[in-house]
């Protein structure tokens, strides 16, 4: 399992605002080509979420992702944080 940590700068004692998801195309292989609202393009590999108890229906539902409130959803109310997909997304 690979994990991201994520590296937030603070501006005057608050977390800078990261980018949004405006668009996702889900592949087969369980990755994403997302697009940001700053432009940027990335891919998140979402395969290692498969095998997390939070996650355990997303292997049937995650063709069905959307881009909704600045992040990546699917049916069953499940989502992942936009900030994660951002840092650990890769061009």
């Amino acid at each position: 399992m690979t994990l991201c940590v994520r590296n937030m700068d603070i501006i005057h004692g608050k977390e800078a605002l990261l980018p949004r998801v405006i668009s996702v195309e889900p592949h087969e292989d369980y990755t994403m080509t997302l697009i940001f609202t700053n432009g940027e393009r990335k891919v998140y590999n979402a395969e290692h979420l498969l095998n997390l108890p939070m996650y355990g229906n997303l292997r049937n539902v995650f063709m069905s992702a959307k881009a909704e409130y600045g992040t990546v959803t699917w049916p069953g109310n499940i989502d992942i944080s936009p900030e994660t997909l951002y840092e650990c997304g890769t061009n």
